[in-house]
């Protein structure tokens, strides 16, 4: 059991933030072992024979995940400063690690591609966050999207909580192994059994899609103390629906267009789209383009891959048209 001991200064610097660097990090855990993960067995499916056919060498950022997961160095998923770092915002922070304590968090851990890293901390955390970039164009990149709208939504949805009830509401509503009382937060975890105060320094939340179904902490320095939850609604994220069109929404983009969108419920090529709509590749191209231009489909290319996905604008548009 985790007991994390709260001061006033504790209660007023707690946050919330999302982190695409520990969704990297803990994607990496389902796709080593998809069995232990069947939540998220749709995106698997996609992914993986993508990822394998791109030619992105991840080798190095899966030794740093070990599977079964005790432990991973903190410096690989520090834990966010603003509360929706980009990518390459939280991939600064950890290149700016000391070489020392890079060394030190590596000092139990095996596999043959952390040499870079022990050898050589500031030219292997470079070498790293390339590594890093492309998993991110091959796996997450299409779907951040539908993630992020996700922990959106768990987070609003806190704190509505929050002001309802208070901290005791919104911190015994985070997870079934999760408990306030009084002054103290108890974790059910795995692997650790101690007790920290947070020494002014609040606790920073964390919802995650692929953390599921477990509880990720940091609570040693210099990092602010952390826990990393799985959102509400998870279950539904890699939900296939029927592609039905809003007439709303047909009538301003026009029934083309607007089934694009529908049929968009996960990445996919233009000629995926092609053939489930019956359009031409040409058609299908040309109104992709003009959806991208309006801001409401992005592109992702990974090796001979070009993936489409919604937008975070087009997701909203989706949802305004079937209330």
């Amino acid at each position: 059991m985790l007991e994390l001991e709260f001061g006033l200064a504790d209660l007023a610097c707690t946050r919330f933030a999302f982190s695409p660097l520990w969704e990297v990090v803990a994607s990496v855990r389902v796709l080593k072992n998809p069995a232990e993960h069947p939540l998220h067995r749709p995106w698997v499916e996609e992914v993986l024979p993508r990822l394998r056919s791109s030619g992105v060498d991840w080798g190095m950022l899966a030794d740093l995940v070990p599977v079964p997961t005790r432990i991973i160095p903190a410096f690989i998923c520090p834990p966010p400063v603003t509360t929706a770092p980009h990518l390459e915002v939280e991939l600064a922070t950890m290149c700016a690690t000391p070489p020392e304590r890079v060394r030190l968090e590596l000092a139990d851990m095996e596999g043959p591609r952390l040499a870079p890293l022990r050898d050589d901390p500031v030219g292997g955390l470079v070498k790293l966050a390339e590594v890093i970039r492309d998993y991110w164009a091959a796996t997450l990149a299409p779907y951040w999207p539908r993630i992020r709208t996700l922990l959106e939504g768990d987070v609003l949805h806190r704190a509505r909580l929050l002001a309802e009830g208070g901290a005791d509401r919104l911190l015994n509503d985070l997870d079934p192994a999760i408990r306030w009382e009084k002054d103290r937060l108890f974790v059910r975890h795995r692997h650790v059994s101690a007790v920290r105060g947070l020494g002014g320094r609040g606790l920073l939340l964390v919802p995650s899609v692929f953390v599921w179904p477990r509880l990720f902490s940091v609570t040693t320095p210099p990092w602010q103390p952390t826990l990393r939850y799985s959102p509400r609604g998870i279950a539904t994220l890699w939900e296939r629906r029927a592609a039905d069109v809003p007439a709303a929404l047909a009538a301003v983009l026009g029934h083309s267009r607007a089934a694009l969108l529908g049929e968009l419920e996960a990445p996919a090529s233009t000629t995926d789209l092609s053939r489930r709509t019956g359009m031409s590749m040409g058609g299908v191209s040309q109104h992709l383009t003009a959806l991208r231009a309006a801001g409401l489909v992005t592109a992702h290319r990974t090796g001979r891959y070009v993936l489409y996905a919604r937008s975070e604008v087009a997701e909203v548009l989706l949802a305004g048209a079937e209330t």
